[in-house]
């Protein structure tokens, strides 16, 4: 965002793109959840250690890449953080095809963003593939009065069969241990098999972002301050 408060889409050129391939597995993950929920903040605590509290809301999608160590391999983490606003889901549902892993997100002090999980998990099952990891993430936990239980939220997490952690991405507490369960997970379930590449979702993601960010007004670009 410059001083005009105008935003644009920024495409960071990595060494992956080379012919060089300087690591064991590629995965794909992708970020969802209601917006307000602290998507971005966990991906910017996780991708480049840092937290801001003036946050403005992802438009479309964003993504970031970090380079890992897990069992004696190099792994590269392909991040994508969606928009949580209804009128991006035809935009961000296409991310989900060709995703090895799903981290769906609210927020611990938010009611209805832990309600609107089950409309994820159905979008989720809908687009992606059967074999994608999936990973339930209750965020905030710094921030007071707290309403979902790490109790409740991890009997839900057990009726969804899938794996349950609870992180801020203030104090960062447990977003590292997050993506490094889902990595450690997907290695398990796709071993050595899993060095795909991403490329032909990345392009059409970066068309659909400059769409996007064209046809954008102004007044959609607002800032936010809060916990993340």
């Amino acid at each position: 965002v410059d001083k005009s408060g105008q935003t644009y889409f920024t495409w960071e050129i990595y060494s992956e793109m080379s012919n060089k391939k300087d690591y064991d597995n590629l995965f794909k993950l992708v970020v969802i959840g209601d917006t307000g929920v602290g998507k971005s903040c966990i991906l910017l605590r996780f991708a480049d250690d840092t937290f801001t509290d003036n946050h403005i809301s992802t438009i479309g999608v964003d993504f970031r890449f970090r380079t890992v160590k897990m069992d004696k391999k190099v792994i590269k983490l392909q991040i994508w953080d969606t928009a949580g606003q209804e009128r991006f889901r035809t935009i961000t549902s296409a991310y989900y095809r060709g995703a090895d892993g799903i981290i769906m997100v609210y927020d611990v002090t938010s009611e209805d963003s832990f309600n609107h999980i089950n409309d994820w998990f159905v979008e989720v099952n809908r687009y992606a593939s059967e074999s994608t990891c999936k990973l339930l993430v209750g965020n905030k936990i710094d921030k007071p009065g707290k309403v979902i239980s790490t109790e409740r939220a991890k009997e839900f997490a057990d009726k969804l069969g899938i794996p349950f952690i609870e992180t801020s991405a203030v104090e960062s507490i447990n977003v590292e241990e997050a993506f490094m369960r889902i990595t450690r997970d997907l290695i398990g379930s796709k071993g050595g098999d899993a060095a795909s590449s991403s490329s032909p979702s990345m392009d059409s993601g970066r068309q659909a972002a400059k769409r996007l960010s064209a046809a954008m007004p102004t007044d959609e670009k607002k800032t936010s301050r809060g916990w993340c």
